[in-house]
């Protein structure tokens, strides 16, 4: 089931947008991936991407958010931080060797993100920046 990008996703702040069009874009490659029962030999590459990414992405909007005092702050940063305790528990298994114990749960997490984080929570952050930008 691929996840199609359309407005209704995005921020309207380019830099949030264009990263999680790329988000989209790796999750919808393990989609893909796992269709064709390949998961296990991306899981790794989308992994590697993702340390990255939450790196960088989780920092974008915090410094977004505290540079123009944003007032749901904490609560976010708290969302990041659960993502981050649950993307760290799927490295540790990934690292155990338990790849197939991996695969379903990372698309849970992505897929969960997607719809109910950025598509709720970071579109409020977005109208929020929006009108302070």
């Amino acid at each position: 089931m691929a996840l199609k990008w359309n407005e209704k996703f995005a921020t309207g702040i380019e830099k949030i947008d264009t990263q999680h069009r790329e988000l989209f874009t790796r999750i919808n490659n393990l989609l893909d991936a796992c269709t064709q029962r390949k998961g296990e030999e991306m899981i790794g590459e989308v992994m590697r991407f993702l340390e990255d990414y939450i790196v960088v992405h989780f920092s974008t909007e915090e410094e977004f958010m505290l540079k123009y005092d944003y007032p749901d702050y904490p609560s976010h940063k708290a969302q990041h931080a659960k993502f981050i305790s649950e993307f760290s528990e799927l490295k540790r298994r990934l690292k155990s060797g338990r790849i197939s114990t991996v695969v379903v749960p990372t698309n849970r997490l992505l897929i969960d993100w997607w719809i109910n984080h950025i598509s709720n929570v970071d579109k409020e952050l977005g109208a929020f920046l929006r009108t302070k930008m």
